[in-house]
């Protein structure tokens, strides 16, 4: 899947993808990680979620990564925010109080800018990516995370014949086969959404259910 596809989404508007509310399921297992105040948290291929202004508010550092210009922008504007910015290899920064957002490609990050990283929010990124860029993502983004590191891992599950991704289906076994040593997960919550999502259904979709996963590097 090329970035030129996602590019293309948000320049038409073709982002059904994105949420008007802070996503339930962040709010209710996030604090459960019990992360210090003033820590550092990730979150890759953010878009505008509203999930990075709720992390800020519960006193992190939140540190997003995007391809889109477009996306970067809006989630200012739209929060009445004028951030600094200023370039550098990884991109174009963008920072306006605890919220930094890197216009840039995730999987170039490196391991001395992700140093001080101590959680990872994962809802709309690794579904986002098909199947043969999973562990390249897994390679890169996780592979470059402190030991210590935490987070929440958001999924879908629906039968991948019934509908084309993204989102794509990522189901329990594959989680725990990306995920094996050295990082360690545990499923926290599997639930039915079929009925909160109208869209999978008109596609033909017969079954979606959404998973939470807790994930530490040991």
């Amino acid at each position: 899947m090329h970035p030129e596809f996602w590019l293309q989404r948000w320049q038409d508007g073709q982002i059904g993808f994105h949420q008007a509310d802070v996503m339930p399921l962040l709010q209710k297992h996030w604090p459960s990680l019990e992360l210090p105040a003033g820590s550092r948290v990730l979150v890759p291929l953010c878009g505008k979620t509203l999930d990075m202004h709720w992390l800020a508010a519960q006193g992190h550092r939140v540190l997003g990564v995007e391809l889109s210009s477009l996306a970067v922008e809006q989630f200012f504007s739209e929060a009445g925010l004028t951030p600094q910015r200023h370039r550098s290899a990884f991109g174009e920064h963008y920072i306006a109080g605890p919220i930094e957002i890197i216009c840039g490609d995730a999987f170039a990050l490196d391991a001395e800018l992700l140093a001080d990283v101590v959680g990872v929010y994962d809802r709309a990124a690794l579904i986002a990516l098909p199947p043969q860029l999973r562990q390249h993502y897994r390679d890169t983004v996780y592979a470059r995370l402190p030991q210590g590191c935490q987070g929440v891992l958001i999924t879908l599950e629906y039968p991948q014949d019934e509908k084309q991704g993204p989102p794509f289906s990522v189901e329990q076994p594959e989680v725990e086969a990306l995920f094996a040593a050295p990082w360690q997960v545990g499923l926290l919550e599997r639930r039915d959404i079929l009925d909160q999502q109208p869209d999978f259904r008109a596609q033909g979709v017969s079954a979606l259910w959404t998973s939470v996963y807790q994930l530490r590097r040991g």
